[in-house]
């Protein structure tokens, strides 16, 4: 199963909660915004988008 994973830059706050909390490291951290750079090691768990107090993160099944 493969996963799409997006960050709304305009709602991120770069708290880093994504980075933190995904356990295959599918966040970095860039110009201090969370960006996607292993969209292919997505679970699709949900973890980052339980623990982001802003909402900017998606994740669709493929």
């Amino acid at each position: 199963m493969a996963w799409r994973v997006e960050v709304d830059a305009d709602k991120c706050t770069g708290d880093e909660e994504c980075v933190n909390v995904c356990p295959t490291g599918v966040f970095e951290m860039q110009d201090e915004k969370a960006v996607v750079v292993n969209e292919d090691e997505c679970l699709g768990c949900d973890s980052c988008i339980e623990v982001c107090p802003s909402g900017a993160l998606t994740i669709t099944e493929t």
